[in-house]
């Protein structure tokens, strides 16, 4: 089966697609990258199991090199928390039934800064799927890169 062709069409924040057609592994990056039909987001297929603090993350996406492509960033908190199905239990990874990621049931940091605390990040825990803004910037967490169109009033 080829890979559907998606340009020029809206996201589907509004649909809940199974894991089996939510997420695509391309082919173009080598399978080292995940298409979320869901949010038309790219994300890694297998994101870093080396924890870094925030200014760090952030640096690490930017040069990331993804199946022969640059141009990641880290995730706004709204992305990251769209990959959390609630109906899967801890320990976690809680992520669809049936996804291609190699995601630890560990905690992610997102680039999104906590607007009460500038010295906290928001950030997921998929063992559990909380979502948390009381994550210290120098903290070391795992990231997890994203390629697509930046939502930045969310940063």
């Amino acid at each position: 089966m080829s890979p559907t062709d998606l340009t020029g069409l809206t996201q589907n924040w509004d649909k809940l697609l199974p894991a089996a057609s939510r997420f695509v592994v391309l082919s173009a990056f080598g399978g080292a990258a995940v298409r979320d039909n869901e949010t038309r987001l790219v994300w890694e297929q297998a994101p870093s199991t080396t924890p870094l603090p925030w200014a760090g993350a952030t640096i690490a996406c930017s040069n990331k090199n993804v199946g022969g492509r640059k141009g990641w960033r880290l995730p706004a908190i709204a992305e990251l928390a769209s990959l959390i199905d609630p109906s899967v239990s801890v320990p976690g990874p809680t992520l669809p039934p049936g996804h291609p990621f190699t995601a630890q049931s560990q905690f992610y940091v997102s680039a999104s800064t906590n607007g009460e605390i500038a010295t906290n990040v928001w950030g997921v825990d998929f063992g559990d799927g909380s979502v948390s803004p009381f994550i210290q910037k120098t903290s070391s967490l795992l990231l997890w890169c994203v390629r697509g169109p930046m939502q930045g009033s969310v940063y």
